[in-house]
């Protein structure tokens, strides 16, 4: 049987869409979604009380600028076919809930999906296509997150799966209006290997859900690259999802990134040592970042993790590489549910910085280490000059890298915008990426973004760090030398 990739290579010139080229997403989308926390409990005073509190905690000014309604809007279509919002969660209608954000700052998200029903059983958008793009257009949506249910059997081939999608792509440029495309189909059909030609980001797996490792059933497929592959699941780990993306890291790049799914940080099934874990991968990884928490009764320790700029600052790198996996110890303890492993990651960033993460997810503290060799393996296998560099090792959740729970607590606790927004100005040395970009405070070499300098790994030597069980330690590595051999590769890159 010939695999089709000739005629999805036709599909793809002959489309002339290149959502990835749309300008949106240089960087990795930030931002909330509601689905994990409320489902179908939406409404516009849902989201405008949340995008209340996502500015009052300072969260808008770390850059999730997205605020993105999930499934369960609508009513139907009218008897001309149109989309219809639900008139009692949305009494003033689309577009007043688009304004009203739009006044804030934000920038507004919609759900559909690519079959006769989304995921809820309301109207989906398959084969109305130009007419929900222009309803979407019209509201001022900027975002569109689109499903992949109920799709009436138009999947089994990456060329099959490509033209459903590509379809609102094209509905989507002909409206004129600049709408973040975003996938969610669940690593069907190698989406991986088609999403950067139509979309800003694509779904590898199955949905998330808030465990650290446990496996369940709901969530099959390990492999994605196994053609028995079919039943993708919504019951998906934190390791579970880490351990599909990893052959195929490389196919995020700025403007089109690998969908890890929304964060899981704040809905109290895993440790706060787990959620950070959680929240650097996904960061390191260059997935969307967007919050899934219920913010009118955030912990601070969940605010204190989405908030450290550190490591945000990983995944709004403009290089926009993600961390590699050089090294994963399967010979680890297990759990009473069989799972143990441990790994190392290495990634290159913008300014000749390297990200390294040590992620223990067996079941006991462990003895970790790589070596400079490992570490730079993808600058060349023992020939890296970057081993020839003593190297500054700083840790992006250092204490004094990061808010502590007690400032998080008083900000939490502070009566009032005007109350918030004093303490994030003179309390806490807060950063402001809306002031300054992330690429600016990089260039600008603003300790903020840089963690806490605890020690030097010198030339030809190794890190060697003790890791807590289902935690992660993160590093930026700073070249003492001052030599900038990564830029150096980056240029190669670029050439």
């Amino acid at each position: 049987m010939r695999f089709p990739t000739e005629g999805l290579l036709v599909a793809l010139s002959a489309s002339g869409v290149r959502a990835a080229r749309n300008g949106l997403a240089r960087t990795p989308q930030m931002g909330w979604n509601n689905w994990n926390t409320f489902a179908c409990s939406v409404s516009s005073t849902l989201l405008l009380d949340t995008s209340k509190l996502l500015t009052e905690y300072g969260l808008q000014d770390l850059g999730y600028k997205y605020v993105v309604l999930d499934d369960c809007w609508s009513s139907g279509r009218d008897d001309n076919g149109k989309l219809v919002a639900d008139s009692d969660k949305f009494p003033d209608g689309m577009g007043a809930v688009a304004d009203a954000l739009h006044e804030q700052g934000f920038l507004f998200g919609m759900y559909s999906s690519a079959g006769e029903m989304t995921c809820a059983r309301y109207a989906g958008s398959l084969d109305y296509e130009e007419a929900d793009a222009q309803s979407f257009a019209d509201w001022g949506v900027d975002y569109l997150k689109y499903d992949n249910c109920y799709h009436m059997g138009r999947f089994g081939t990456p060329l099959v799966s490509f033209n459903r999608f590509n379809a609102m792509a094209e509905a989507i440029k002909k409206t004129g209006r600049s709408i973040l495309y975003s996938l969610c189909s669940w690593g069907e059909d190698y989406v991986h290997t088609w999403g950067g030609s139509i979309a800003n980001s694509w779904r590898i797996s199955g949905d998330i859900y808030d465990s650290f490792a446990r496996p369940d059933d709901l969530c099959s497929c390990t492999n994605a690259a196994d053609p028995e592959c079919i039943a993708p699941g919504t019951h998906c780990s934190v390791l579970a999802i880490i351990n599909k993306v990893a052959p195929y890291i490389d196919r995020g790049l700025p403007g089109g990134w690998n969908d890890l799914d929304m964060l899981e940080v704040g809905h109290g099934g895993m440790t706060e040592e787990e959620y950070k874990a959680h929240f650097s991968m996904w960061a390191a990884l260059k997935s969307p970042l967007l919050l899934g928490n219920d913010l009118r009764s955030m912990t601070a320790s969940s605010l204190a993790i989405v908030n450290n700029p550190a490591i945000i600052a990983l995944n709004q790198d403009p290089r926009g590489r993600a961390v590699q996996r050089i090294q994963r110890n399967l010979d680890v303890p297990v759990d009473r549910h069989g799972v143990g492993e441990a790994h190392v990651w290495s990634g290159p960033l913008a300014n000749g910085d390297q990200v390294v993460i040590f992620l223990n997810a067996a079941d006991a503290d462990l003895d970790m280490a790589a070596a400079l060799e490992d570490i730079f393996i993808m600058d060349g296998v023992g020939t890296a000059p970057q081993i020839r560099q003593d190297w500054a090792i700083h840790d992006l959740w250092g204490n004094s890298a990061r808010m502590s729970t007690d400032d998080a607590q008083a900000l939490l606790d502070a009566k009032g915008a005007d109350a918030r927004r004093e303490f994030l100005r003179s309390k806490v040395d807060w950063y402001n990426a809306t002031e300054v970009p992330y690429a600016e405070g990089l260039e600008r070499r603003d300790s903020r973004l840089f963690g806490e300098r605890i020690g030097t790994v010198e030339a030809g030597g190794e890190i060697k760090v003790r890791v807590q069980r289902h935690s992660a330690k993160v590093f930026r590595l700073q070249s003492i030398s001052g030599q900038d051999s990564a830029r150096k590769s980056l240029l190669r890159d670029e050439l």
